[in-house]
This record gives C-alpha cells, sequence and structure tokens, in this order.
C-alpha cells in the first residue's frame, strides 16, 4: 500500500494490498477499494462504495457521492464499480436512490472520459466507452460496449443497447438499438455500428444479417409499412442469427414503455 500523508482515509475503510492513494484524496469509511488501484491526487471515494481491483482514477473524480434525487433522504444505498475501469478528470457517479435495487453499478474494462457523469441508479455494462462531458440521467442503463461520444447526453429511464454508436452533442430521449449509430437533434438510427462490431469480433455473416436487418427495420415506413409489421415477420423467420433477434426484442422492449424507453415500464416513482 502507498498511501500519502496528505490523504484522508477512513481507518474503517477497506483498503486492500498494492493500492496507491494521492496527495489529497478523501475515502470515507464505508468504501472498499481492491488490490491494484490507484487513485490520483484529489479524487473522492464516499458513501458504500466498492471499488474493485486494478482501476485507475484520475484527479478530482468523485465516486459514491448522494444521488441528485429530492426524493432522497440519506438512504443506505451504494455504489459498485468493477475491476479494470479508467474513471477520467472530474467525472462523477452518484450512489443510488431507494427506487430500485439501492445500486449504481460500473462493469469492468469501462474507460470514462473527463467530465463524464453516471447518475444514481444506472447500469453501466462492461468495456463501455463514455467521451468528454457524456451525461446520463438516473436509471439509464448502457450496455455492453456502447460508445458515447463527446457531449451527449441520455435522458433517465433509456436504455443504450450493445454495441451502439452516439454521435458527439446527440440528445438522446429514446431508447437507443443494438449494434446501430445514433446521432442528431433530434436524433436518429443513422446505420449499423459495423466497425464497431467487427472491433468486438462478431462475425461478418452476422453483421451482414444485422445491415439487412436494418434495411427492413428502418427503410420499411417509406414504402407505408408500419415498423410492427416488420418485426412480426422477421420473428417468424428462422435465419436470423442471435444478433437480430436480440435486436428485434429490444425494440419489442422498448414500445412497451412511455415515448420508446423500456426502463419507464419499471418506474416506481418521480425522479429529479
Amino acid at each position: 500500500m502507498a498511501i500519502s500523508e496528505h490523504a484522508v482515509v477512513d481507518p474503517k475503510a477497506k483498503v486492500a494490498d498494492g493500492v496507491q492513494i494521492g496527495p489529497f484524496c478523501f475515502i470515507g469509511p464505508d468504501a472498499a477499494i481492491g488490490d491494484g488501484t490507484i487513485l490520483h491526487q484529489g479524487v473522492t471515494i464516499t458513501g458504500r462504495t466498492r471499488l474493485g481491483e486494478r482501476n485507475v482514477v484520475y484527479p478530482h473524480a468523485s465516486i459514491g457521492t448522494p444521488p441528485q434525487d429530492v426524493s432522497y433522504r440519506d438512504q443506505p444505498t451504494e455504489t459498485i464499480i468493477g475491476n479494470d475501469n479508467v474513471i477520467r478528470e472530474c467525472a462523477t457517479i452518484h450512489r443510488a436512490t431507494a427506487k430500485e435495487a439501492g445500486v449504481t453499478r460500473v462493469g469492468n474494462g469501462c474507460y470514462l472520459m473527463a467530465c463524464s457523469h453516471v447518475a444514481h441508479d444506472c447500469i453501466v455494462e462492461d468495456e463501455v466507452i463514455f467521451g468528454n462531458n457524456v451525461l446520463i440521467g438516473g436509471h439509464v442503463q448502457v450496455e455492453f460496449g456502447a460508445n458515447l461520444n463527446g457531449g451527449a447526453a441520455v435522458h433517465p429511464f433509456t436504455r443504450i443497447g450493445r454495441l451502439a454508436y452516439v454521435g458527439g452533442l446527440t440528445r438522446i430521449v429514446h431508447d437507443v438499438p443494438p449494434y446501430m449509430i445514433v446521432e442528431g437533434n433530434p436524433s436518429r438510427v443513422r446505420g449499423p455500428n459495423s466497425i464497431g462490431m467487427q472491433r468486438a469480433g462478431i462475425s461478418e455473416e452476422a453483421i451482414g444479417s444485422i445491415a439487412k436487418a436494418y434495411r427492413r427495420l428502418y427503410r420499411s415506413g417509406r414504402l407505408g409499412r408500419r415498423r410492427t409489421e416488420v418485426l412480426d415477420e422477421m420473428e417468424r423467420e428462422d435465419d436470423w442469427p442471435e444478433e437480430v433477434r436480440y435486436l428485434c426484442a429490444f425494440l419489442r422492449a422498448s414500445a412497451i414503455g412511455r415515448h420508446g424507453r423500456y426502463r419507464e415500464s419499471l418506474r416506481k416513482g418521480p425522479s429529479s
């Protein structure tokens, strides 16, 4: 352990071997920090926060502070961060409210760039990238491998599908389908994220099927057909790979929630 004499580490905090804590960090009594994690100067970790192994947290990042929710009454909620994440300067990750499972969660291998924000009750899955100043509202779920570029802002209770690509400065108010590129204001699907899928190791055959599904799903309106009709047809066909079937299931779920946000259907109370 290498802890700067200028850091404030509560004696009740659980700090594993191999952790490096720089000057002017503040580590609260309910924090737990895993082996090999590096905290650069001025990092704050407070609340019931578990930070896994081999994470690197840059100056002035803040993890586990109370949610920005007017209904929060200091309930014992949590923030759980996995392993091998990079959290850059001034990023903020807030602990959960008591409205869902009581946990804000970030998975493994994520890269959260400077000034990005993960709000209360969010679920950020593995290998997600946030560009500078990306903001996700409360109760958002970001699935595996999604890439949100600088300045993108995501409405509460929205889902970002796996391996989706969100363009910079995009305003997201509806669920973003998996494997797709979405950008603009108002945002819309521009096409399949072929490069992202290739990097993730998805087969060329599956990528071709996703491109075919995109053409059927997002160009059918030009032919006067409803997307639900196209989904009905596609779900009856047996030759689609798992990725396309997941895309169809995602779109079905999005239609359940208000305003095209599936997680709205799980909502238990108002959120600020």
